[in-house]
């Protein structure tokens, strides 16, 4: 990791200390343990095996559009490729730091960087366009609930739904326009030439609008194959829909009864669109606070702490340590990859 990474990792790891103890100071903890300890193992597994899909299925729609564009590439690769984003967009803020980390590496095993630009971004834009139409649809769907359950979060959730919306249409915009891509990459290389970041290169340049060229073609490939789109479209709903789910079966697992798996979902969604792209590492200590409001009527007494504990811990913090080991290992193994090919 360079010196910023290291930089917000360390802040991420100040934002848990102050987050955990701000759960155990408002809570009888010896009440929460109890709580967690009726917890059904199997519910727990199923959980676990959730968060698990939620990073992996991310690497199977890299997987997926890259063999679109010809490439000899495993799946288990490409997983790998997610874990490393799910990292690196944990420990930075608004999540900036996972992609550009996942193109390294993909560059680093034979991609080109003009091929793997186009199926990072179309991956992203599909993951925040299904993300901003779930919460259209709760907005107008679940408008009621949802003021009496976030209640004074409720405006948090405005602002990430509007951020999110921002966010997809300049993404698209990029993606579509050939020139305002060029023209950004060209723009780039001038400004790190002029902070001698870079020396003037006339070969680098032209390496650079080539990769911009290459770039456009492969986004009117997928723009002529709109099946493998709409694939992937699918597949990131069922993705979202996955890590909502956990919270239900967490809700299931004590044992639980009275509230539906839409409402749970609904709910556990409100609280990603709100904190998504909050300009703290992993959304630190507003998740939390934001997660035990929207709750508090669904879990009763200790398993309303209990179950952020678990949730969070699930969906978080154990992808986050199976990633950073992830991460190690790609650092480590940087330099011993083979290339792929493309057929």
């Amino acid at each position: 990791m360079n010196r910023k990474n290291l930089i917000s990792a360390g802040i991420l790891l100040l934002l848990v200390a102050l987050t955990i103890s701000a759960i155990f100071k408002g809570n009888d903890m010896s009440a929460v343990f109890t709580a967690m300890g009726k917890l059904n193992p199997l519910y727990l597994v199923a959980a676990m095996a959730t968060a698990i899909f939620f990073v992996s299925a991310e690497g199977l729609m890299i997987c997926y559009l890259l063999r679109a564009l010809n490439y000899q590439t495993s799946a288990v690769t490409c997983v790998k490729y997610s874990f490393v984003g799910f990292f690196f967009s944990g420990i930075t803020p608004s999540a900036t730091g996972g992609q550009p980390m996942q193109l390294y590496y993909m560059q680093k095993e034979g991609h080109k960087v003009s091929d793997s630009t186009v199926i990072l971004m179309t991956v992203a834009v599909i993951y925040k366009f299904v993300l901003v139409v779930m919460g259209v649809g709760i907005l107008i769907f679940y408008h009621e609930p949802l003021s009496m359950y976030l209640k004074h979060y409720l405006y948090l959730y405005y602002l990430g739904l509007f951020l999110n919306t921002i966010l997809v249409v300049i993404l698209l915009f990029i993606m579509v326009s050939p020139k305002c891509f060029k023209g950004i990459v060209i723009f780039g290389e001038k400004i790190l030439k002029k902070v001698r970041v870079l020396k003037s290169s006339k070969e680098r340049t032209e390496k650079l609008i080539d990769m911009a060229d290459q770039y456009h073609e492969a986004v009117l490939f997928f723009l002529k194959n709109k099946s493998k789109i709409a694939v992937v479209v699918i597949f990131t709903v069922i993705q979202r829909c996955s890590v909502f789910f956990l919270t239900y079966l967490i809700y299931k697992g004590f044992g639980l009864e009275g509230t539906s798996a839409l409402t749970v979902m609904n709910l556990q969604a409100s609280v990603y669109i709100a904190v998504d792209m909050l300009p703290l590492p992993g959304a630190q200590g507003i998740t939390e606070m934001m997660y035990k409001t929207a709750f508090s009527l669904v879990f009763p007494g200790a398993y309303l702490t209990a179950s952020m504990c678990v949730t969070r811990g699930l969906n978080f913090y154990m992808v986050l340590i199976i990633s950073a080991l992830v991460a190690a290992w790609c650092h480590f193994m940087s330099g011993k990859v083979k290339t792929v090919s493309t057929l």
